[in-house]
């Protein structure tokens, strides 16, 4: 069974409860890396300046504390492997279905190739393939950082 690396387990460790929770299923069955959790705002705003992010700090999912969002890519990764990152995206949120149907996740996930939830991916302006976020989460659960 495939477990993460310390470096991805902690930055597992700064997103959402139901991320971990989810993440932590998912790696039972499929070798993944985690890349980002929460984001700095040098980070997040180099993000926008290059156009890795449509949001500035502290706009971002990933700006929240705990992070709202989690980039997460099968391992080993292929950048260039679409199809691939597409069915480990299938797999991740066919998991936090299972998920939330068994109570032991309270939100629903969004994926960022697949921003408009319509099922598909070619469809998007921005695809984000590592990108998978928490949504309808209320304010009372995360802290927003300082503007």
């Amino acid at each position: 069974m495939p477990t993460f690396s310390a470096k991805s387990a902690k930055r597992l460790a700064t997103c959402h409860p139901d991320l971990q929770t989810l993440f932590n299923a998912v790696i039972e069955s499929i070798d993944c890396t985690v890349i980002e959790g929460q984001r700095s705002r040098a980070t997040q705003n180099e993000y926008y300046r290059t156009g890795k992010s449509q949001k500035k700090w502290p706009d971002g999912k990933h700006c929240k504390t705990p992070s709202l969002a989690a980039d997460v890519m099968q391992y080993p990764i292929n950048w260039n492997d679409r199809a691939r990152i597409e069915a480990f995206a299938a797999e991740v949120m066919a998991t936090a279905d299972r998920l939330r149907a068994a109570g032991s996740m309270k939100y629903k996930i969004r994926w960022g190739g697949d921003w408009n939830q319509n099922g598909k991916s070619d469809d998007e302006k921005f695809f984000d393939g590592p990108h998978f976020e928490l949504i309808g989460v209320p304010d009372a659960e995360f802290s927003a950082p300082d503007k």
